[in-house]
C-alpha cells in the first residue's frame, strides 16, 4: 500500500514559512488561506497554521546525544540527503546537530542532521544508502 503522510502543525508567521519552507527547502507550495499554507514537503503534506508552536525539549537520546522531541522527520535516499544537507549548509542554517553519520558500520547506519524551522518546530532529517535499510536491526 502506498500513502501519503499529512501533518499539521503551528508556525508563528505563515510568510516565515513561506521562506523556509519554500525558499530554503525547496518545498512546493500548495492550498493558502489567511491562516495556513500546505507544502509538498518532499513528497508530503504538511499544512502549517498560524498559532503557537508545540513546546519540545531535548529529551529524546539516541547514542549520546539528546534531541528535540517531538519532531517531525524525514528520510531521504542518501544522495538526496547530501544534497539537502549542502544547501542547509550553504545557506548558513543553524543546525541544532550538523549533519553527521550514526552507527556507522552497523545495521541501520543512517547520516543525520536536526534544525528548526523560524517558528522552532523541530525537523530531522535522516540519510540512508538504501531505504530498505531503514529498519535494520
Amino acid at each position: 500500500m502506498k500513502s501519503l503522510f499529512h501533518l499539521a502543525y503551528h508556525v508563528r508567521s505563515l510568510d516565515d514559512a513561506r521562506r523556509f519552507y519554500g525558499g530554503v527547502l525547496g518545498c512546493r507550495e500548495g492550498r493558502s488561506t489567511d491562516t495556513w499554507v500546505d507544502f509538498d514537503f518532499f513528497g508530503h503534506q504538511i499544512s502549517l497554521h498560524l498559532g503557537e508552536p508545540f513546546a519540545t525539549t531535548n529529551t529524546g537520546r539516541v547514542g549520546d546525544k539528546l534531541v528535540p522531541m517531538p519532531h517531525l522527520g524525514l528520510v531521504l535516499e542518501l544522495p538526496d540527503w547530501q544534497a539537502l544537507a549542502d544547501r542547509l549548509t550553504a545557506a548558513k542554517l543553524a543546525f541544532v546537530m550538523p549533519p553527521q553519520v550514526r552507527f556507522e558500520g552497523q545495521p541501520g547506519e543512517q547520516w543525520t542532521m536536526f534544525f528548526r524551522d523560524p517558528s522552532g518546530n523541530p525537523i530531522e532529517v535522516k540519510g540512508f544508502r538504501s531505504l530498505a535499510g531503514v529498519y535494520a536491526s
